[in-house]
């Protein structure tokens, strides 16, 4: 099963750009607890905290497209590294000035989140100009998206120990200035600064006018609310199951069934039609949900929990392959990190949604909604079948004058093309 990520990892800059990218991120995984610790440590109330991370989460949803589209236009090196310090700098504003005056404090977080640099759509930019087969880069996006859920569950442990050692301030620092140092590995190895976007068509829509792109950011806002509330609907169980202990193992559990399947899911070759698997992969994932209404005792429970995030990373998976596919020509970046927005307002959505429904019917019908959004965006997928079935428009056969520094003409493929 290592065989064919072993083969990845062995590939020249390919190690370098995940890990550096894993790193780079760093900063923006851990921002909700990060701001959390600080401003209960500086006296702040629970909801301040919810506000500041709330804030921090609508300005990196905006700013994750926009940056996106700079790096198309621009290159990455131009963009992320001055926007990873840009953001390190307004995060330092906020740890050094606190939760007084109030105005500054929403304005660092805000700029914080605006300035992450699109990170995780940049690496998959890279990936076609790095591996040289179709078949790598789509094992590469299981490789990404298995990563994802590591670095989701070292974060906060990361976070967690830097605030017992030293602060909840000298964390903030801490972190913000490692993710700089991730971004500046990325944007100083080759491929990131040979990589150039293809040409594109001026469109003020930009990778938003392909309709295969919007019908799966439509799907994938679904996948993120069920993201969303299954998170809040775990609390409502913890707080009659054990109380936080319960709470960390269900979510570890999510995570390492995650972990399970986008392993399994990148460790063999997948033919047939993309749109066609995702389809299969979200049915399981909407099933896979609804065990969980049975609520039984916190190890059983866990074990459902695992269950439940079998199929979350090969979904994702997936959806890159179709991402590459539909986006426009030249809109690459900005195609994967919409994917990244509509994630996270899904997730948001989903937060806010379970809440009143954990309210007033408890934590059976909390568990039901991840299953329904499930559902719903199963039935998007089939609604748009046929969109996302059809060849991409931006699907080119690429010369490695955009990626190769010599200007050598050796033709390379596009998972667009051939996905």
């Amino acid at each position: 099963m290592t065989g064919a990520y072993v083969e990845i990892l062995r590939a020249r800059h390919a190690a370098r750009l995940l890990v550096g990218t894993l790193v780079g991120r760093l900063p923006n995984a851990v921002a909700a607890l990060a701001i959390l610790l600080f401003v209960r440590a500086e006296g702040g109330s629970y909801s301040l905290a919810g506000a500041l991370a709330a804030v921090y989460g609508v300005a990196n949803a905006i700013g994750q497209p926009v940056l996106g589209r700079v790096v198309d236009l621009h290159g990455q090196p131009r963009v992320q590294l001055p926007a990873a310090i840009a953001s390190a700098l307004a995060m330092a504003v906020f740890a050094f000035v606190g939760i007084a005056p109030l105005p500054l404090a929403y304005a660092a977080v805000a700029a914080a989140g605006l300035f992450t640099p699109p990170l995780e759509g940049g690496l998959r930019a890279l990936w076609g100009s790095v591996l040289h087969k179709e078949g790598q880069v789509h094992t590469a996006y299981a490789m990404d998206a298995v990563a994802q859920e590591v670095m989701f569950t070292v974060g906060p442990l990361l976070l967690t120990l830097c605030a017992s050692l030293w602060s909840a301030q000298a964390a903030l620092l801490v972190l913000n200035v490692i993710g700089v140092l991730g971004a500046l590995s990325v944007v100083v190895s080759p491929p990131s600064r040979a990589w150039r976007s293809a040409p594109r068509e001026a469109h003020w829509l930009g990778a938003l006018r392909s309709a295969g792109l919007l019908a799966l950011l439509g799907a994938f806002l679904f996948v993120g609310v069920a993201m969303g509330s299954i998170a809040v609907a775990a609390v409502s169980y913890a707080d009659d199951h054990g109380g936080d202990v319960v709470y960390g193992w269900l979510m570890a559990g999510l995570g390492l069934g995650a972990l399970i399947g986008g392993t399994a899911y990148g460790a063999r070759q997948w033919g047939g039609e993309p749109a066609r698997r995702l389809r299969v992969l979200v049915a399981l994932l909407a099933v896979c949900y609804l065990p969980l209404t049975l609520m039984p005792g916190a190890v059983a429970m866990t074990f459902l929990a695992v269950l439940a995030g079998v199929f979350l990373a090969p979904c994702i998976a997936c959806a890159f392959v179709l991402v590459d596919r539909h986006a426009p020509q030249g809109t690459v970046t900005e195609a994967f990190s919409w994917l990244v927005t509509t994630f996270t307002v899904g997730a948001s959505v989903g937060t806010g949604l379970a809440g009143p429904v954990v309210e007033a019917g408890g934590a059976f019908w909390g568990f039901a909604v991840p299953g329904a959004a499930g559902a719903v965006s199963l039935l998007v997928l089939l609604a748009t079948g046929r969109v996302l079935a059809a060849p991409g428009r931006g699907a080119v056969v690429a010369a490695s004058s955009e990626n190769d520094p010599n200007r050598a003409v050796e033709p390379r493929f596009s998972s667009g093309d051939r996905a």
